[in-house]
């Protein structure tokens, strides 16, 4: 067997998980993106948090001709339940690495290549990704004819719109779960999510459910490891979330800092157990 089939073999399947809320349009740019892939994910898993019935007809929409299967999880619009629809989606998920984005996060089509490349048991990946600007995002709405290269206009943390995947093994960065830890880019190993019961459901509103996450993992063993320059991604302006459960999600975060914890009391387990997909 060459070298190149032997690496093809041993590469991880992947799902990707879209988490989504009331932006059909921004999800819409996306899902153009993972559809460019030149290498593709085995699925693609939707984390929709309540969205109404223009986000379903989308879905409905890709569905029928994407190149991969789409999962559409969706549960009831009852406020900010990020870290339960996640769950709820690893839940569902069948590749045995999964890789995290947000909905409003456009991907080079490269990026599901790059993370089967990069991942290596006993790790967790941050990734990285460049910000658009308001106007670059509404000329991407337009499906105006814009290429999206780190030299561009509109486009700033220009590092990480650079494609150079021969340069991810010299990026080190942070190791820890706060400095620049953000859950619109990330990727795990299944079985290591189960292991520490996924996100807390009792973190809901915007803040702290990712570092909360990766704080687990990382007292469990699980080591971070930082992606640059392999799976570029593109963030969408948006206006900022409602930060008003900040604090008493960082009140969590340090709970678990100082207890040392490595799993989540109300977490993944409970639709593991449960038949069917979750509601």
């Amino acid at each position: 067997m060459s070298a190149v089939a032997s690496t093809q073999r041993s590469a991880p399947t992947i799902s990707l998980l879209i988490a989504t809320y009331n932006w059909p349009q921004a999800l819409a740019l996306v899902l153009a993106s993972v559809r460019a892939q030149r290498v593709p994910p085995l699925e693609v898993v939707i984390a929709d948090d309540g969205s109404g019935d223009d986000t379903r007809r989308l879905i409905e929409r890709e569905g029928q001709h994407f190149p991969v299967p789409i999962v559409h999880v969706w549960h009831k619009d009852t406020g900010f339940r990020l870290a339960a629809i996640r769950n709820k989606a690893i839940a569902q998920a069948r590749g045995d690495y999964l890789v995290q984005i947000d909905g409003d996060i456009v991907v080079h089509s490269e990026f599901i290549a790059g993370h089967a490349r990069f991942a290596r048991r006993g790790s967790y990946v941050q990734g990285s990704r460049a910000l658009l600007s308001p106007d670059m995002t509404n000329r991407l709405f337009a499906a105006e004819d814009v290429v999206l290269k780190w030299h561009a206009p509109g486009i700033t943390h220009r590092a990480n719109a650079v494609y150079a995947p021969w340069l991810s093994r010299f990026v080190r960065g942070a190791s820890g779960a706060l400095h620049r830890t953000r859950g619109c880019h990330m990727a795990f190993w299944r079985d290591d999510l189960i292991r520490v019961n996924g996100y807390d459901e009792q973190m809901e509103g915007w803040g702290r459910e990712d570092s909360e996450l990766a704080l687990r993992l990382i007292n469990a063993g699980v080591v971070r490891r930082n992606l640059k320059f392999s799976s570029v991604a593109f963030h969408l302006w948006h206006r900022t979330a409602n930060r008003d459960a900040f604090a008493r999600n960082h009140e969590r975060f340090e709970h678990t800092q100082r207890e040392r914890l490595t799993r989540a009391e109300c977490g993944l387990d409970q639709y593991l157990r449960a038949p069917g997909r979750p509601t």
